[in-house]
């Protein structure tokens, strides 16, 4: 039951892969033109796509393929990538290289933090958090990745005067090529000598703002040098400035924690707000980390529900076997298969791969009352052996089990075939029902092995050879004579009539008819 993935419904999302082009400078009608055109058309024959949508907006092209979901999404991933890389020749040069992802329902987040300060920038923030506070939730078991949303990342502003550009006869494209050659890093080698080995690492030209605008772009006409300062103002900003994160009158950032598939989403989140109170204690003055969303609350609300009929269902269900069986040692029997058979279900659960949601919770629920009948079928054709043929125990065990041993199968079987074919339905209905069918039969099925064998050698150990019925037992057995009486007498009256029963069946399938026909569709 720990290895199992919890969640709130069962997997059916289909998978999805996105195809994410960047292409600086360029308008959207070229996008469409250039980029977003050769890849669809590239994509279209990979097997079992479902459907393609594409979006081309100035600088980017993002196209989304949606397949079958009978698709697996790695598979899908893997032929995407393939036929797009045959036409990287074909792009811009201009444009990035196309990333291929994944687009999976696991990868959204489940837990909001907010990181708020008095005192800090966005930008200072975002550093803070990708520095420090990144790694330390990453390293959480169960967490996929860490997102920092609303992220203002440093970046060095070049904002070009034209007039200036053109009075010294410089483009766009000259300073751009300035940049790219002199802001670099380059290895310098080593000093080695007999006895000691140096690393030489040369120190980079452009630190601050004012390095920047030093920089060198041509020579004039007179001999003097034009730097980048004189045809443009160069200041420390962000590489996005039009996006903004405040609550309460403060800047912040998010932290957003993924979970891996196959985690639990309420104890990842539980670990992550354990994590979020130990970094507040040492956070610098002024700044703040706290929850914001939590997507575990109502996973949490929806599953302690189910948690919560479970156990009443067994409560009630015990309850009514010790009213019909009047004996507390009898019914232990039929009890210890309510639990036994569903934890033997979890076993079935985690070898077809699913988890812990509430439709596998509600076919527990509803199996409750299932798995309890083989057992007590057992058990009260072993109670009849000890009391009306006078055996012991263990005959009477052996001998019941072997004489009800075939009903108990067939009556299984019969189960287990309403259940089963559910999970051969198609499409989304399919997926989402597939897990209750399964779970169900899982259930009934390991009740009938419990039945056959566990059952058996409780009663020959705890039933009484003989035990006087109480008061409860002599009253239910009294009402129960009372109702087999009244129905003999039914039976009777209606064998006599036929006439009635034939005219009684018309008018149910005909009032079922008209039901059905007037019923909301």
């Amino acid at each position: 039951f720990d290895r199992l993935p919890l969640r709130e419904y069962p997997d059916i999302d289909p998978p999805v892969v996105s195809v994410e082009t960047r292409y600086p400078g360029a308008a959207a009608n070229v996008v469409e033109t250039r980029v977003t055109r050769l890849i669809e058309d590239m994509v279209a024959g990979v097997e079992g796509i479902q459907s393609i949508e594409s979006l081309s907006e100035d600088g980017r092209s993002n196209i989304t393929i949606k397949f079958d979901i009978g698709r697996d999404i790695d598979g899908a991933a893997n032929d995407v990538r393939d036929r797009v890389s045959r036409i990287s020749d074909d792009l811009p040069d201009e444009a990035e290289p196309p990333e291929i992802q994944k687009v999976d329902a696991n990868e959204d987040v489940i837990l909001w933090l907010n990181l708020a300060s008095d005192r800090l920038t966005i930008p200072e923030l975002s550093d803070y958090a990708r520095r420090y506070l990144v790694d330390r939730f990453s390293v959480i078991d169960g967490v996929a990745r860490v997102r920092v949303g609303g992220r203002q990342t440093f970046a060095m502003r070049v904002w070009l005067d034209r007039q200036a550009l053109a009075a010294r006869g410089l483009t766009v494209d000259e300073v751009e090529e300035a940049l790219r050659a002199e802001n670099l890093e380059l290895p310098a080698g080593g000093v080695e000598s007999r006895q000691r080995q140096f690393s030489v690492r040369t120190e980079r030209a452009f630190q601050t703002a004012e390095d920047f605008a030093r920089l060198t772009l041509a020579r004039g006409d007179d001999g003097s040098l034009v730097r980048l300062g004189d045809v443009a103002r160069v200041e420390l900003g962000t590489d996005e400035d039009r996006i903004s994160f405040r609550g309460n009158g403060l800047p912040m950032v998010g932290i957003g924690i993924v979970k891996q598939s196959t985690a639990n989403t309420l104890a990842v989140a539980e670990a992550a707000k354990a994590e979020m109170g130990r970094l507040n204690q040492t956070l610098p003055e002024g700044m703040k980390l706290h929850q914001s969303y939590d997507s575990s609350v109502f996973v949490r609300g929806a599953v302690h529900e189910v948690y919560k009929t479970l156990g009443e269902a067994i409560l009630l269900v015990v309850l009514v076997i010790f009213l019909f069986l009047g004996s507390w040692r009898a019914t232990l029997v039929p009890a210890v298969v309510v639990p036994v058979s569903l934890i033997a279900t979890f076993l079935a659960i985690w070898m077809l791969g699913f988890s812990i949601n509430i439709l596998t919770l509600l076919a527990l629920v509803l199996a409750i009352g299932l798995v309890v009948d083989d057992a007590i079928v057992v058990l009260e054709n072993i109670h009849r052996r000890l009391v009306e043929q006078g055996e012991t125990r263990l005959v009477a065990a052996y001998r019941g089990t072997r004489q009800v041993g075939f009903a108990v199968v067939a009556t299984t079987l019969v189960l287990v075939a309403v259940f089963v074919p559910i999970a051969f339905l198609q499409g989304d209905v399919g997926r989402l029902f597939s897990e209750f069918a399964l779970t169900m039969a899982a259930a009934v099925a390991f009740s009938m092995l419990v039945a056959l064998t566990l059952s058996p050698m409780m009663a020959s150990k705890i039933l009484p050879d003989a035990h006087a019925p109480g008061r409860l037992s002599l009253a239910l057995d009294g009402f129960f004579l009372r109702v087999r009486h009244g129905y003999g007498r039914a039976l009777g009256w209606f064998l006599r009539r036929a006439w009635v029963t034939g005219l009684l069946l018309i008018f149910t399938l005909g009032g079922a008819v008209w039901l059905f026909q007037e019923l909301p569709k």
